[in-house]
């Protein structure tokens, strides 16, 4: 899962852009949003933060700026040092593939941050606030809480490939829904993707299509 594979297997399976959001980390995000520069496949870098309840939520941003203050943020709030013998390397590439660093924090781990300071740290970056995989018991928001917390200012929901879309529609009718691979290995890249009708691939427009702006639109497959 190195950035030229990843980007190279997402334009071989017709992507025509990709997020990248590791857990509680943004260190090789912009690695493959420059792969994707140089492939010419659009990459939105992201991260995917999980709360003090153990709910996974996706930020996309648009800056490094963005990306770097979020990370200050989750770094603050992340204890716990990786055991490499049971989780495995936690390795930073660059944009050619080559390791730079080695992470020694334990980012399988949950933060301090509560669900809701999560969004609001999101949205304080310019990002766009996603609650990731939400059919999941494990990690999901509906299966940790069991509800949507009418406080917090969700962006969109994300539900697997494994469910039916259209359950989910009728669940939470008032929220975009989107559907993404939550790839971890090469092969599931694309094994499900959302279409954004919008006038690029960029952050901007894809927060404008979910909030359905202007005749933009989000199209699940």
């Amino acid at each position: 899962m190195v950035p030229t594979a990843i980007v190279r297997q997402a334009k071989s399976v017709g992507l025509d852009a990709i997020a990248v959001c590791d857990h509680n980390s943004v260190a090789n995000a912009l690695s493959v949003a420059r792969a994707g520069e140089r492939e010419s496949l659009a990459v939105i870098p992201g991260i995917e933060i999980t709360s003090r309840e153990e709910v996974h939520i996706l930020g996309l941003f648009g800056s490094a700026r963005d990306l770097d203050d979020i990370q200050q943020l989750v770094d603050a709030n992340l204890v716990g040092e990786n055991d490499e013998e049971a989780f495995g390397l936690q390795v930073v590439v660059d944009e050619w593939d080559e390791p730079t660093a080695i992470e020694s924090k334990l980012l399988i781990g949950a933060t301090a941050l509560s669900l809701e300071e999560v969004v609001d740290a999101i949205h304080g970056c310019g990002g766009l606030a996603i609650a990731a995989h939400i059919d999941r018991e494990g990690f999901g928001l509906v299966g940790q809480l069991g509800l949507i917390p009418p406080r917090v200012p969700l962006d969109a929901l994300e539900v697997s490939a494994r469910v039916s879309h259209q359950e989910w529609v009728d669940k939470w009718p008032d929220f975009p829904l989107i559907t993404s691979s939550d790839a971890h290995c090469l092969v599931d890249i694309g094994k499900s993707s959302t279409s954004f009708l919008a006038a690029a691939a960029s952050l901007e427009e894809i927060g404008r299509a979910i909030a359905r702006e202007s005749g933009r639109k989000v199209v699940v497959h």
